[in-house]
């Protein structure tokens, strides 16, 4: 099987579209995951099963985070060196800050309201907001998950970027053999089962203010390595479907062995990922679908705001049964793709280029 030839952007940084639909249906599945315990008066055991995996999602998220800021920057911080990671910096700021603000600003609004009428406040300490606002807040500073909570993982990825540029400089990885990049990918999803098991953690899910950090950090090191292992593989045959056979070996794995998810779902993930990257079937072309690369696109936007819209879906159609009736959670699924196309479009790239468009230490040159 002969790998497909990738569409370059201008560029000619490689733009791997099934990639990004599985990200766009990975934040989905976080949405269910948090309205799950509000749809068990409806919604189906096994569906409520599934949703009840929604925050492993979050270790795609990372695993594809490392691949795209391998694709889109390694190449460009190798040649630049350490004078090229402040302007990373700020590309990642002017990509994920704005938005972030803005739900956030949203949020302490409604705090305000809270606040002015007597409510309860626990989730919304503005002792912590400053925090929030620097995007620091799961380093570690914080004991329990406030405000946006899933903003935790934006800030774990704040942590990664700022190693990233260190970590480009501190080995060649695109000169490594495949067999040891596939080496770190183990020796890294033993280290992180190593850390939540010490940690007494048996699930990626638990300890989230205390191990969401390392886990980013980790998982975002294997997507890393398997950018150059796409790198080295694409165009090699069958290399995609042993990827395919291994996920589904780790998750036969972890179907029969209880308490192995923190080793055994990052290798899947990392497996299913390099699956998707090489593959040139119909997976790939289903992935690649305008649809879910659309759903892809948005899904920074779904992810930040889907929390803050369901507390108010469900301040204004629960009742004291706390369940979501299955008209109002079919208008909240229509709703939240409305609102996160128009934030992506209006509000999340219009400030992203305008915040790199002004980038400290660069000057602009005059038009002829």
């Amino acid at each position: 099987m002969i790998a497909p030839p990738i569409p370059p952007q201008r560029s000619g940084i490689p733009h791997l579209a099934a990639l990004t639909g599985l990200r766009g249906i990975a934040a989905w599945w976080v949405v269910f995951y948090h309205a799950r315990l509000s749809l068990t008066d409806w919604m189906p055991e096994a569906g409520i099963a599934v949703a009840a995996k929604g925050y492993l999602a979050v270790d795609l998220f990372f695993m594809l985070s490392g691949i795209v800021m391998w694709l889109n920057y390694g190449g460009r911080l190798r040649r630049e060196g350490a004078a090229g990671a402040p302007a990373f910096w700020w590309r990642r700021f002017a990509r994920i800050w704005p938005l972030h603000a803005a739900v956030l600003g949203a949020m302490v609004a409604f705090a305000l309201v809270l606040l002015a009428t007597g409510r309860d406040m626990a989730n919304y300490p503005l002792a912590e907001l400053p925090l929030h606002v620097l995007l620091v807040q799961n380093w570690g500073l914080t004991p329990d998950l406030t405000w946006n909570h899933p903003a935790w993982s934006i800030s774990t990825e704040v942590g990664a970027y700022l190693i990233f540029p260190l970590a480009v400089a501190a080995l060649r990885w695109e000169a490594m053999r495949p067999w040891a990049l596939v080496a770190g990918v183990i020796v890294a999803a033993l280290a992180l089962h190593g850390v939540f098991t010490l940690a007494g953690a048996q699930t990626l899910g638990e300890q989230i203010t205390r191990l969401g950090l390392v886990r980013c950090i980790i998982e975002f090191g294997i997507g890393m390595m398997l950018a150059n292992l796409w790198a080295a593989w694409r165009g090699r045959g069958a290399t995609g479907l042993v990827c395919a056979a291994v996920c589904a070996l780790c998750l036969a794995a972890l179907w029969l062995l209880d308490g192995m998810e923190t080793l055994l779902v990052p290798l899947a993930f990392a497996a299913l990922l390099l699956a998707l990257a090489l593959d040139e079937g119909p997976v790939s072309r289903l992935f690649s679908a305008r649809p879910l690369v659309w759903l892809g696109d948005t899904s920074y936007a779904t992810y930040l705001v889907h929390f803050p819209l369901l507390i108010a879906l469900k301040l204004v159609a629960v009742d004291e049964s706390r369940q979501i009736g299955q008209a109002a959670f079919a208008a909240y699924l229509i709703v939240l793709p409305a609102l996160s196309g128009g934030l992506y479009r209006w509000l999340e790239k219009p400030a992203q280029k305008w915040l790199s468009a002004r980038q400290p230490g660069t000057r602009k040159t005059a038009s002829a």
